[in-house]
């Protein structure tokens, strides 16, 4: 005999306000919001909205935001750091959940998603993968409790250092008037971040969907800016909701490096949020054992807390399980070819090294 499967319906904004002030003490991430569904909206995305998970009984149990994602070969249904918890979040709970998950969605009109991606705490069937990581799965908070001044004593040394480092050489930091700040990212900030993806490997994304994100999202953003001699050195977007704060994006130079600009800009970051209400502020992802290439940014970040939070593992829900396979497998063999690739030249290379030198046996 199975358990009985949740109730799944849609939230409006009114539905998911009267939920959010019923549980005033469950963190909601921004991502989980109506405010998030307008965003990915007005980026041209389909946003699924938000639904709403219920007992047989009619008690809440969890809630979740959905966005519908068409990539080449896959269409997939995406819950962006979600789900939220509202009752225990035990193992057979979970797979409740995502049994759930998977009815609503193996049969959704208008959309044929190959999978459901969602963060999951204990991996049970009927999740599986994921084809690929989509959220970082441990992150540094720092607590906003303290006074100012025992929070900069709680920062390591190297942090104190270099934000008093940064004052000595002229850097300041300005909050940027809501109303310009589509002007200054596009024209001053966007090509930091390049520069910033540039520099450390990763592909950011078009300056418009950073401008979206402050038009859209402005209620709950700030913009800070370090300068020197009026050149942006260093940028970052904070977000905030429900008194927890978010470092979400940021950019550097190179000469904000040489400058410590990004400590002093964090530290009045830090104050700013403290001020405004905040009791916490993520800094988003560090290295783990799926995002090793997050290392460097750990470095920095650990300076200023040893609060390491652990995020469940985003995971896939397959709703054509042969299907799925079949991707996988396609897609595993891509991202393998490049590297098998590289492994070939410098075999061949090593070969035609090793005749040049006058060898007699080929390098291996």
């Amino acid at each position: 005999m199975t358990a009985p499967s949740l109730t799944a319906r849609p939230l409006d904004r009114a539905a998911f306000d009267a939920i959010a002030a019923a549980h005033p003490d469950v963190p909601i991430p921004l991502e989980q919001t109506p405010d998030w569904v307008e965003f990915e909206r007005a980026l041209g995305r389909a946003a699924l909205g938000i639904w709403a998970y219920e007992d047989p009984a009619g008690a809440l149990v969890a809630l979740a935001g959905y966005v519908h994602v068409v990539r080449r070969s896959r269409e997939s249904v995406v819950s962006v750091n979600g789900p939220v918890w509202f009752a225990d979040r035990t193992p057979a709970a979970e797979k409740l959940l995502m049994e759930t998950v998977r009815e609503q969605f193996r049969d959704h009109p208008g959309i044929d998603p190959l999978y459901v991606r969602m963060q999951v705490a204990t991996l049970q069937s009927p999740a599986t993968g994921p084809i690929e990581h989509g959220w970082y799965e441990r992150e540094i908070v720092v607590d906003l409790t303290p006074s100012e001044a025992d929070l900069l004593r709680s920062f390591r040394p190297n942090a104190r250092n270099s934000i008093r480092r940064a004052q000595r050489n002229g850097v300041s930091v300005r909050h940027i008037p809501r109303e310009e700040w589509k002007t200054v990212f596009a024209r001053e900030l966007f090509p930091i971040m390049q520069e910033t993806a540039e520099r450390d490997g990763f592909q950011s994304f078009d300056s418009s969907y950073y401008e979206t994100l402050l038009s859209v999202l402005g209620d709950h953003l700030r913009l800070m800016v370090a300068y020197r001699d009026d050149a942006a050195l260093s940028w970052l977007i904070t977000t905030e909701y429900r008194g927890y704060a978010v470092y979400y994006f940021a950019g550097s130079t190179h000469a904000a490096r040489t400058t410590f600009a990004p400590y002093l800009l964090l530290w009045e970051a830090f104050r700013t949020l403290k001020a405004g209400g905040n009791t916490a502020c993520g800094l988003t992802g560090i290295e783990s054992e799926n995002f090793p290439s997050l290392a460097n940014v750990t470095t920095f970040k650990r300076n200023f807390s040893k609060n390491v939070v652990v995020v469940p593992t985003t995971y896939d829900i397959p709703l054509r399980p042969g299907r799925y396979a079949a991707v996988s497998v396609l897609l595993r063999g891509r991202r393998a070819a490049p590297a098998v690739a590289r492994r070939v030249a410098a075999r061949v290379s090593g070969r035609v090294r090793t005749r040049r030198s006058g060898a007699t046996t080929e390098s291996t």
